[in-house]
């Protein structure tokens, strides 16, 4: 049971989360984690190694086929074996850690609360426990079980507006290592015989030109913070793209031109902890995309105007 919690000062909940994005990328360490996302839930044992401010790491799927993601510095090797395929991939989103995990922003401060809790331990290791609690229903909130020595994140939980658990990372077993030999990066997995994908340079080219479109209706909190116009591929026509955010969560909305070939199914989708929204309005394809409530993307879709 969750002991009393005490309301964090901006500078202590500020202070926990730069520490715990640090910890993510700049310690050395090994463990095994479970990521439950969409009702799956995957094992992942992940090796990381900072090397004088060189990142790589090898994170390999104990379940299923045994994909096998490796990175160095700014490239991703994702070795799928049972397809034979190795993707090349520009490091970003790729790791389920990483990605599950929220930064400070002052912004944060207006639309959730932030919580401590009393310790508990987590893969046999004391934790501070911390909530960022949305203020209202339009965003999602986090549960975080951070290392009471270095912040580093042993478990975490995203939850919708009614407090059910989306998505959910949890490490059994961690172990904070010195150094890590490179030789510990390397692959596992013979990839001689393998196709080799390297995906385009950018799936979607920016180019030059403002939006005419704007959310006349955007829950308390969500500004715009790019408007941009690009081609993506299968489109020959440029695609609108604006992307609204509150420091921690984030709206994307594409507006394509009426003559682009795609049918638009008109509603909800969702992928995982992904929602998407997508209508016809003034006869232009619209579909606003983000980690938050069901609510949040159809409020944003449905108030596009022609400025």
């Amino acid at each position: 049971t969750l002991m009393v919690a005490a309301e964090a000062s901006a500078e202590e909940a500020r202070s926990w989360l730069d520490r715990m994005n640090r910890a993510v990328e700049e310690l050395n360490y090994e463990g095994t984690f479970v990521h439950l996302l969409g009702g799956t839930a995957e094992t992942l044992h992940i090796i990381h190694r900072n090397d004088h401010g060189r990142i790589g790491e090898r994170i390999v799927s104990l379940d299923g086929a045994g994909r096998e993601i490796i990175r160095q510095q700014d490239e991703v090797r994702c070795i799928l074996p049972d397809r034979r395929i190795v993707l090349l991939e520009p490091a970003k989103e790729y790791n389920p850690l990483a990605s599950a995990l929220p930064s400070y922003s002052a912004d944060l401060e207006p639309h959730y609360s932030l919580k401590l809790y009393a310790s508990a331990r987590v893969a046999n290791r004391p934790t501070q426990i911390m909530q960022i609690k949305p203020r209202d229903e339009f965003r999602y909130g986090y549960m975080l079980w951070l290392d009471r020595d270095t912040a580093m994140p042993l478990k975490s939980e995203l939850t919708d507006e009614k407090g059910a658990i989306i998505e959910q990372i949890l490490f059994t077993d961690i172990n904070l290592r010195d150094s890590i030999p490179a030789s510990e990066l390397e692959a596992t997995i013979d990839t001689s015989g393998f196709v080799w994908l390297r995906p385009p340079e950018s799936q979607a080219e920016p180019q030059g030109g403002d939006v005419p479109w704007r959310a006349s209706k955007v829950p308390g909190g969500f500004r715009l913070s790019a408007a941009t116009q690009s081609s993506i591929a299968g489109s020959e026509y440029p695609v609108g793209h604006l992307v609204y955010s509150d420091g921690l969560a984030t709206v994307s909305v594409f507006i394509e031109d009426p003559k682009t070939k795609t049918e638009v199914g008109e509603g909800f989708s969702n992928v995982g902890s992904t929602n998407a929204f997508s209508l016809t309005l003034s006869g232009r394809k619209v579909t606003a995309v983000g980690e938050v409530p069901r609510r949040t993307v159809r409020t944003i879709a449905t108030s596009l105007v022609a400025e």
